[in-house]
């Protein structure tokens, strides 16, 4: 019955319609009916992923469960959706991590909690197509939609500093985004169409290359975010409420990257080859640099927001590595370990936040000098954030090692120093992972509320429980991932691979 139905349209558009329902609706005098409807429709959307998984066939890099239809006719313009290994893991994270910031909405957010519901709905659509737009213009305008109800999430229900934050992550991302719209207009005019296949095949000089890079470039490296355009992150993430940053950091950090893999380096790919130097050495600042900054924070929040951003820099690394490996397999683990990051990121940050806002809850602080000996009192919540804390060190057998690990190995094929730069990552990882972690939950209770804090109860354990399955899952059996990816990585490298210039 299924296959009868325009699964990747409801994906987009079933959230979507549900988020303005919910927000037309009576408000918080329907509290609960508004939560269970927001639950049953992110559990469908949840659902149509897992049928999506299963029948996606996994020995083509073509577009599948593809829809078309005339948009703008004058402009060739069209409302054209397709799905493939690149976009289809980034949905399915996407529509389990929405589902889970609702599950947990109920007890982390006071007030207006109908609207909330609403703006994640609403979220999880315009992302959603974000990652199945396969013309640009519907692209752009899904990346753009997106950032009206993360602009109000932390506006409405983030800090006290959540006016400056949310201005600061509004300007810094729309200011990328038109640069990427120029391009897109300029390369839809010269094709005749603004299908994103279609600027793959269309032949540009070098000169073109270079300018539509940059402008790609700009939009993209704001989003991830790379050095030196990542101030916004931690002043977004410790203001914006639990759910916002776990949202924030586990599928919106995701789109930079994602816009790489999908624009960059197969349209302009003499540009990427060209350029690929800087984006190495970008990469390795923030995955170094960043990585000290994280050892000197104070707040929980601020130290996992400058992780984030450390953690990231491998998926542009992996990214961009390739364009220095002459060896398929290399630059093929290269590209898997990009890939694996991007989602093993989301599942390992997203849980580290989650984790955040229950400690928040119980004590409405996040300063690290604030707590200690948590253990004591929270044993089953410190067992779970152990986890985390290891995965997102890179302890072998959870997924934060796979995607490290394959960028690291791949790198060492290209330049040892590379390699050596990004292993330290190993180094520094456990060292603010682990000392933070030290702090937290074990040595002296910095007060006597400490003794009184509940342990995590039924809801906040299911949320955690079920990334930690994940977490683990990908960490022994990476396959599950790598094989629905593959085709599509080869397309792409094959697209990274081969000269463009002689036209424009």
């Amino acid at each position: 019955m299924l296959e009868q139905l325009p699964v990747l349209s409801l994906l987009i558009w079933l959230p979507l319609l549900s988020g303005v329902l919910v927000l037309l609706g009576p408000g918080d005098k329907m509290l609960a009916w508004s939560q269970r409807f927001a639950l049953l429709i992110s559990l469908i959307v949840l659902v149509l992923c897992v049928w999506l998984f299963v029948e996606f066939d996994r020995t083509t890099a073509a577009f599948q469960f593809s829809e078309q239809a005339r948009w703008i006719p004058s402009l060739n313009i069209e409302y054209k959706l397709g799905a493939d290994g690149i976009s289809l893991p980034l949905v399915m994270l996407t529509s389990l991590i929405n589902l889970l910031v609702l599950f947990g909405a109920t007890t982390s957010i006071r007030f207006r909690q109908t609207q909330f519901v609403a703006a994640v709905l609403l979220l999880t659509g315009a992302m959603n197509g974000v990652f199945l737009a396969q013309d640009s213009i519907l692209f752009y305008v899904f990346w753009e939609a997106m950032l009206i109800p993360m602009f109000l999430m932390i506006g409405i229900w983030g800090g006290p500093n959540r006016i400056y934050a949310t201005l600061k992550f509004f300007l810094y991302t729309f200011f990328g985004s038109i640069f990427m719209l120029v391009a897109l207009i300029y390369m839809g005019r010269d094709a005749g169409s603004f299908a994103i296949d279609a600027m793959r095949q269309m032949p540009l000089s070098a000169t073109e290359q270079s300018w539509i890079f940059w402008a790609f470039l700009i939009a993209f490296a704001v989003k991830i975010p790379m050095v030196p355009v990542h101030t916004w992150l931690p002043d977004a993430h410790v203001e914006a409420p639990t759910g916002g940053s776990v949202i924030l950091a586990a599928i919106m950090l995701k789109m930079g990257g994602y816009g790489f893999l999908r624009f960059s380096l197969p349209i302009t790919p003499d540009a990427a080859a060209s350029f690929a130097d800087i984006l190495i050495i970008l990469s390795l600042i923030a995955i170094v640099y960043i990585g000290f900054v994280a050892l000197a924070q104070k707040d929980m929040k601020k130290l996992i927001a400058y992780s984030s951003i450390a953690h990231m820099g491998f998926v542009t690394l992996g990214s961009f590595i390739v364009l220095q490996l002459l060896n398929p397999d290399a630059q093929s683990m290269a590209m898997q370990g990009a890939m694996v990051q991007m989602i093993s990121h989301g599942l390992i940050s997203g849980a580290l936040f989650f984790c955040i806002g229950v400690l928040y809850d119980r004590l409405h602080t996040r300063q690290i000098s604030d707590f200690g000996g948590v253990v004591n009192s929270m044993p089953v919540f410190a067992t779970l954030l152990m986890l985390f804390i290891l995965a997102n060190a890179g302890l072998p057998g959870t997924s934060g090692f796979v995607g490290e690990f394959f960028v690291i190995i791949s790198s060492f094929q290209a330049d040892w120093r590379i390699a050596l730069f990004a292993a330290l990552t190993l180094v520094l990882g456990a060292a603010y992972s682990l000392w933070f972690y030290k702090r937290v939950i074990f040595g002296k209770p910095a007060n006597e509320n400490i003794a009184r804090l509940d342990d995590v109860n039924g809801r906040e354990k299911t949320i955690l429980i079920v990334l930690a399955i994940f977490i683990v899952t990908l960490g022994v059996y990476p396959q599950l991932l790598i094989s629905v990816m593959q085709p599509s990585i080869e397309q792409l490298l094959d697209f990274a691979g081969n000269s463009k210039l002689g036209g424009g």
